[in-house]
């Protein structure tokens, strides 16, 4: 079944977003507000009380994440669909925030129109996704709904001001040793809305997409070591030179995922030479390499070809080289099915859409260690923008993708 047409009202859209965005606000259109500081309490507060006034059941777990539930009538495991709260700082107003909005106005809809479900509905604002305040704690409110969260983790996790999550947690009333309490073993099913984060949809024209991957992605951290020496007296063919080395290795890996092509991709995106100067060949040339693919496949034979071309570059030129993995995140397919399910409800809504990959890791990823059936909708942003004052989707785009997701949303918690 494909469900009735849905309708969301555009102008509520834009007055929460910016009724959100104000929260944190940071020059014209910037949003800061990394997690537990007073402006993400705001938000939490302010984002519980939206869920109140829609008539969902409300409640935080042991970590901060906001629930809010509109129950069903026969009960089982829970439909769920949010993003996060927090920010990059700087970020902007639509980068998670969009994504639980969305989810309170698709059930907000659909409760409104349909009542009571058969299955419950659970709108999800997350606590913590970013890692702008605490940079190892990426997908904390995500991370312990699915009890990835270890007993002494919030007490060696130091963050941006030397605090330790611990006693950013206790700071606003939460209890670290209750972190356990927030694992949920009760979800059938993760659907969250997100800007794109990328220019694909809006160089396709369309308003959606459907993700059907979410990429893997590793970071990789190499260290280059040879001789320094005078920059003018010793000559090219003795040197062991290492940033020759890295400029060598640089240039391989990009072009490397640039021939496996879309949606392949790597980065390298942090440098330290040492020592840094005009007229001295380095001793050490310190770097990143980020690189993703959603194929399990095609990302292990990309790693593969990022590794021997490292190792055949240092043999060649003298170098030592050394190289520790930071991460290492496997790729999470969406599940087919729902993925299926989704396209019927944007063809139901007339709104047009694309299947893709995700290029950025999100919440889902998580997620899936819980939830049988995940899967992830993409509003446009204009010129691809992400992590930036400047992101922005239209009004027109972000209702697009709120009414596909209620669609689902129906599909799931309302049909047989």
């Amino acid at each position: 079944m494909t469900g009735p047409a849905i309708q969301i009202d555009a102008a509520e859209v834009e007055r929460l977003v910016l009724e959100l965005g104000a929260i944190g606000a940071w020059g014209g259109t910037g949003v800061w507000r990394p997690v537990y500081t007073p402006a993400w309490v705001a938000a939490a507060d302010r984002f519980a009380a939206w869920c109140g006034e829609a008539g969902l059941a409300v409640h935080r777990d042991a970590v901060g994440n906001v629930w809010g539930r509109l129950d069903g009538r026969e009960g089982g495991d829970a439909i769920v669909s949010g993003s996060h709260l927090d920010t990059q700082c700087p970020g902007g107003r639509y980068d998670g925030a969009l994504g639980a909005i969305a989810a309170l106005l698709a059930v907000r809809a659909l409760k409104e129109r349909f009542g009571l479900p058969k299955r419950p509905l659970d709108v999800l604002a997350l606590c913590e996704e970013e890692g702008s305040r605490f940079p190892t704690a990426g997908f904390w409110g995500s991370s312990a709904i699915v009890g990835r969260v270890g007993p002494a983790e919030a007490d060696t996790m130091v963050g941006s001001g030397g605090e330790t999550m611990a006693e950013a947690m206790r700071a606003i009333g939460l209890d670290p040793a209750r972190i356990a309490e927030a694992r949920r073993t009760d979800i059938a099913a993760f659907v969250e809305l997100h800007i794109e984060q990328g220019p694909i949809l809006e160089q396709a024209g369309l308003p959606v997409a459907i993700v059907d991957a979410i990429t893997g992605m590793r970071h990789t951290e190499i260290v280059l070591t040879g001789v320094a020496n005078h920059a003018g007296a010793f000559p090219m063919d003795l040197r062991q030179d290492p940033m020759a080395g890295f400029a060598e290795i640089a240039a391989g890996v990009v072009a490397t995922a640039h021939r496996m092509g879309r949606p392949a991709v790597t980065t390298v995106g942090r440098v330290a030479v040492d020592p840094n100067a005009p007229a001295i060949i380095p001793r050490a040339v310190t770097f990143t390499i980020d690189a993703r693919h959603p194929d399990p496949a095609a990302r292990d034979r990309l790693y593969a070809l990022h590794d021997g071309l490292i190792r055949e570059v240092a043999a060649r030129r003298g170098l030592g080289v050394e190289s520790r993995v930071l991460f290492d995140h496997p790729p999470c397919p969406s599940e087919p099915d729902l993925v299926a399910l989704l396209e019927r409800g944007a063809a139901a809504q007339g709104v047009p859409t694309l299947r893709m990959a995700s290029g950025a890791a999100h919440d889902t990823q998580q997620m899936a260690a819980v939830a049988r059936r995940v899967a992830m909708v993409f509003v446009r942003s204009r010129d691809g923008r992400s992590h930036t004052p400047e992101e922005f989707s239209s009004v027109a785009d972000m209702v697009a993708g709120i009414r596909v997701l209620a669609a689902g949303l129906y599909a799931l918690a309302y049909e047989p």
